[in-house]
């Protein structure tokens, strides 16, 4: 297994303000004067994760962390209906990276961000190269139509009793349209019954789709505001397919070049599978694909020492 460091409390915390009403937390840890690496957690509507800050040596590097607009303990959080969804867009989480970046003094940072984070990851980067020194993206996804339809739709032709559920969970004249409108449009109910049905019924979706894998977490597990906040994030910003040109992500992967990058994908994840990821780095000049044969979306033994193998790397670049 990789390394797993000690990593002490954060030396900053803070909220962000926006200038529209939402306040991004962050917390800061490590090395005040090391090598700046922002975490850019996953759902989305994770909230930061517990674990990903303990890759890497707290005395080399200076680990940022922050929770994305309306969920963990950023504000107004998701679960409450008032929280503006039409705030929340890839716009608006590209704004808020470059915002946190700047309010830290920080001039160029490696960036690590898996599953619904790597979207985020590559949208930035291909935006601000510059500001980029490196980046490793584990269980990539790259939110466009065809994994978004292939996510919510296409495993049910490997798990078909568990979808016609996750069909059903919508109402009966929208069954054969886009089912994650459909869910995101349940997600803005008044009725708090109406929105936690939805939410049971999304994350039972989830958790089928990743319930092969042995280091499956199940989704439904969270708390009730943390579930709602979850499903409505997902939903919302999964139903605009990230409000990017399909296809742009691998397209513009051109201007990554001179940053170098490492991708470990699972041989055997469902919902994000290996083409995707396979696609863009024939477009990225300065990358590698990983492939773990072993590995789904949440990873294995094998999944995390090639992860350490790829801080590894950053750590010793100057």
């Amino acid at each position: 297994m990789a390394d797993r460091y000690e990593v002490n409390d954060p030396y900053e915390t803070g909220f962000l303000d926006t200038g529209d009403g939402n306040q991004i937390y962050y917390e800061v840890y490590g090395n005040p004067d090391g090598k700046p690496a922002v975490i850019v957690h996953g759902g989305p509507g994770s909230g930061m994760p517990r674990g990903s800050k303990r890759q890497f040596d707290p005395d080399v590097w200076r680990i940022i962390q922050y929770d994305q607009r309306n969920c963990g303990k950023s504000t107004p959080h998701a679960s409450d209906p008032a929280a503006d969804m039409g705030l929340n867009t890839t716009e608006h989480l590209l704004a808020d990276l470059e915002r946190l970046r700047l309010h830290l003094g920080v001039e160029r940072w490696m960036m690590f961000g898996g599953s619904w984070g790597s979207t985020l990851v590559l949208a930035y980067a291909e935006r601000h190269p510059e500001r980029v020194s490196e980046i490793l993206m584990p269980s990539a996804m790259l939110t466009d139509r065809e994994t978004v339809d292939w996510l919510y739709r296409g495993v049910g032709r490997i798990f078909p009793e568990a979808w016609d559920r996750f069909r059903r969970g919508v109402p009966a004249d929208e069954r054969e349209g886009d089912l994650v409108l459909a869910y995101s449009r349940l997600m803005e109910s008044p009725e708090f019954e109406v929105r936690a049905k939805a939410a049971v019924d999304w994350l039972t979706w989830e958790d089928t789709v990743i319930s092969l894998e042995a280091n499956g977490s199940p989704f439904i597990n969270r708390a009730d505001d943390a579930r709602i906040a979850f499903v409505r994030l997902c939903a919302h910003i999964f139903g605009h397919h990230a409000w990017l040109e399909d296809g742009a992500l691998i397209r513009d992967a051109g201007r990554l070049a001179g940053i170098p990058g490492v991708i470990i994908q699972g041989r055997q994840d469902l919902g994000c599978p290996v083409r995707p990821v396979w696609d863009l780095v024939q477009n990225w000049p300065n990358a590698r694909l990983v492939v773990v044969e072993d590995a789904g979306h949440t990873g294995s033994p094998t999944f995390a020492d090639e992860l350490g193998k790829a801080i590894k790397e950053f750590t010793d670049r100057s």
